[in-house]
C-alpha cells in the first residue's frame, strides 16, 4: 500500500484501484476539534480536486477535496455519530471515504511522504 499527499493535506492510501483517503494531522490541528463531518454517499463520483466531503470544527468549516478522480465505495459513517475520530485519530480510524480510482496516473501530481513533511516544514 502506497501513502500520497495533497498540497490540501488530504492523505491517501492506495491498494491497486483502490484508495482511503482522510486529512492529515497537521490538517486537524489546524482546524482544532472537529464537531461535524459530511462524507460522500457509496455511488458518489468525484473528479480530482472536487469538493468530496465537509468537516466542521470550532474555528471554521473547511471542505474535504478528492484527491484523485473515481467512484465513492464506502463513506465512514463513524464520523457521523463521532466527528472527534478526527481528531484522534486523523490518518487512521478518523478517514473519511473510500474510492475506487478512475485514472491511477493521477497519482503523479501527488506528494509522497518526505515531499509532504517538506512542503508542511515550509509553511
Amino acid at each position: 500500500m502506497s501513502r500520497y499527499f495533497t498540497e490540501e493535506h488530504e492523505w491517501i492510501d492506495v491498494d491497486g484501484e483502490s484508495a482511503t483517503v482522510g486529512i492529515t494531522d497537521y490538517a486537524q490541528e489546524q482546524l482544532g476539534d472537529i464537531v461535524f463531518a459530511e462524507v460522500p454517499a457509496a455511488g458518489t463520483e468525484l473528479a480530482k480536486g472536487g469538493d468530496a466531503a465537509v468537516v466542521e470544527s470550532v474555528k471554521a468549516a473547511s471542505d474535504i477535496y478528492a484527491p484523485v478522480s473515481g467512484t465513492v465505495t464506502e463513506g465512514n459513517g463513524a464520523l457521523e455519530e463521532d466527528p472527534a475520530l478526527v481528531n484522534s485519530d486523523p490518518e487512521g480510524d478518523g478517514w473519511f471515504f473510500r474510492i475506487t480510482l478512475s485514472d491511477t496516473g493521477e497519482l503523479e501530481a501527488l506528494m509522497n511522504e518526505n515531499a509532504y513533511k517538506a512542503f508542511v516544514d515550509g509553511l
